[in-house]
């Protein structure tokens, strides 16, 4: 059941200290927590503009965003009742569904994928084919299956042997690329790449392998809810009301993306983000985001290419053993009107 959070609206001022002056109505708003995928950037710049620009106010709505991290796993938070909304790949939220998770995707501002292998152009890899020997730097914890199943599909082991690859389990840095310890390692489109240009290397000294190209893409920050909450209308509701302010907070930063970024930096309470840093990340991030009409809405095709590919993984532990049912629904973007 849906939280409520009582506010005042209206004519709101010094007399609200000694009783409820003429205006002043009270409003229930739904309360909603959002379990982001990462830490605050420019990744999910859309929901923190959606914020900070009172667009889920306008939807009555009372929105927490929180922040994820290498420790932080959406579906396990979701499925323990801390939180009523995540971001996830759903790679990641099919596996978990078929652990018995019962996620359902609900809605999909990210229409293109961001990720790609980045090697160094010194290790002789130019293609595919130089992989084999190879050590390649794999994010884990729910990322490591669009590797996988890329591997699967090129008929290249994992298990370090000459005839395939020696997986580098890598963390979420560079570090191996930069000092050597692997010939390529894992980047996305909008930040790790980036972070080699920063440490001193140019593009012609790299050779990237972007997803999309490899025809192994998944799709990547949907927004997925517990399927047996979608039989509560007032949950249905109040998720189509979210996810209308967040398609509008997405619109308004690919239009804005230096007043985006800047919004993300006043919301890091680690400080850890730079200026530009995240306005480069947010124009990266626009690249990737659904526009125009029906922005927001899963694509059936998309959504059959990620399930192909992730069944393609197969070997002794499958990303998934079988075609899920049920796994996305438009009920919530057809309520949303998008």
């Amino acid at each position: 059941m849906l939280t409520k959070k009582t506010v005042l609206s209206g004519a709101v001022g010094l007399g609200l200290l000694v009783g409820m002056g003429a205006g002043v109505q009270a409003q229930e708003m739904d309360e909603i927590t959002l379990q982001l995928k990462w830490v605050t950037q420019a990744q999910f710049a859309g929901y923190y503009v959606a914020k900070d620009q009172g667009f889920y106010e306008e939807e009555n709505l009372d929105v927490t965003i929180n922040p994820g991290g290498p420790d932080i796993a959406p579906p396990q938070l979701i499925a323990g009742g801390g939180a009523d909304v995540i971001v996830e790949w759903m790679p990641a939220a099919l596996a978990a569904r078929e652990r018995g998770v019962p996620l359902v995707n609900i809605a999909q501002p990210f229409e293109l994928s961001g990720m790609m292998l980045t090697c160094r152009e010194d290790t002789g890899i130019a293609s595919p084919e130089d992989f084999p020997g190879k050590t390649l730097g794999v994010w884990f914890a729910g990322n490591e299956y669009p590797f996988l199943a890329w591997m699967a599909r090129l008929g290249l082991p994992t298990d370090g042997s000459d005839a395939g690859v020696t997986v580098l389990r890598q963390g979420f840095n560079v570090d191996p690329l930069i000092q050597g310890q692997a010939d390529c390692v894992s980047t996305m489109t909008y930040n790790e790449y980036w972070q080699v240009i920063d440490a001193g290397f140019t593009p012609e000294q790299l050779v990237v392998f972007p997803y999309s190209d490899q025809g192994v893409a998944t799709l990547e920050d949907g927004l997925y809810v517990d399927e047996n909450r979608l039989s509560d209308p007032e949950f249905v509701d109040a998720m189509a009301r979210f996810v209308r302010a967040s398609m509008k907070g997405w619109e308004w930063a690919r239009e804005n993306p230096e007043d985006a970024a800047m919004i993300v930096l006043e919301n890091d309470a680690s400080g850890a983000q730079t200026e530009e840093h995240q306005v480069r990340m947010m124009g990266e991030i626009a690249k990737l985001l659904a526009t125009g009409e029906g922005a927001g809405r899963l694509d059936p095709a998309a959504y059959e290419q990620t399930v192909e590919t992730l069944l393609s993984s197969g070997g002794d532990s499958p990303v998934i053993s079988q075609a899920p049912e049920g796994a996305w629904t438009h009920a919530v973007v057809d309520a949303a009107g998008l």
